[in-house]
């Protein structure tokens, strides 16, 4: 055995009195939304928004990702599981999370939040949540590391993770190459956003980029994951990989497509 491997044992529980749990994973899952809250604020006092709106706007989103990532999981992933067994798609606390179902659940709650409040395009309010989702989604797979998932696929590489709940092969940390990735696109999109007028984020553009990258790297990334559905889908790509191929169709049209598509005025109050 290779001593250089990392051995990861870390309970996925912070504190266990009795029933009480705290897990590494809900507290991790909760940071990312109330950061993510306070860079929306910042955001709504910059381009004079209603920040009275940001409560429901987290109710939104909330109830959108994580009803969107459950359902996700349950039909895109282990659908003969769950179409046979209905009451168990209720049961969140049990895990199963899908970030494709998440990112749609999301979309759909924007939709139908926007459709009452015209100064929050749809396209625009999109544009600026890509800052805090991405810090979110880093946030979430460092969540999913604690609990020993979502791991790769048995390798010899220097930096291969022994996850020791799982079995004793060294894998590919997966979850961290996504945390770190998605890091690095929550610094990039915060950075511009600080260093530029909003007027000056073409509509559409800081979205497409996300998609591209956040998907992007999901597609490569799941080469060395270890397979996540329980069937065969008999093609060359796997599940998670099917499901990116339409975000990044999305992100490619909004990046290059001409500017004058479905523009909206952002000084729109």
């Amino acid at each position: 055995m290779n001593l250089s491997y990392i051995h990861w044992n870390v309970s996925p529980e912070l504190i266990s009195l009795g029933p009480f749990q705290v897990r590494w994973y809900g507290l991790l899952f909760a940071a990312g939304f109330l950061i993510g809250f306070y860079i929306m604020r910042y955001i709504y006092r910059r381009e004079k928004r209603p920040e009275k709106d940001l409560d429901t706007l987290l109710g939104y989103l909330l109830i959108g990702t994580i009803v969107g990532a459950r359902l996700g999981h349950c039909f895109f992933y282990e659908p003969v599981y769950y179409l046979s067994n209905p009451l168990e798609i209720i049961k969140v606390w049990e895990g199963g999370l899908a970030s494709h179902g998440g990112t749609i659940g999301v979309f759909l709650a924007l939709y139908l939040y926007t459709r009452r409040r015209p100064n929050q395009p749809f396209i625009w309010l999109c544009d600026r949540l890509t800052i805090p989702t991405a810090l979110t989604a880093s946030l979430i797979r460092l969540g999913n590391l604690f609990n020993s998932e979502i791991y790769g696929k048995i390798t010899s590489v220097p930096w291969a993770f022994v996850f020791e709940r799982v079995d004793p092969h060294p894998r590919h940390p997966t979850q961290l190459y996504e945390a770190v990735v998605y890091l690095a696109l929550f610094g990039g999109l915060y950075s511009w956003y600080r260093r530029t007028s909003p007027g000056q984020w073409r509509v559409g553009k800081p979205l497409g980029i996300f998609l591209l990258w956040v998907f992007g790297w999901r597609f490569l990334i799941e080469w060395v994951k270890e397979p996540q559905e329980a069937f065969n889908l008999g093609v060359p790509l796997n599940m998670g990989q099917l499901l990116s191929i339409p975000f990044l169709v999305a992100g490619a049209y909004l990046v290059w497509r001409r500017a004058s598509t479905f523009e909206v005025n952002s000084s729109n109050r």
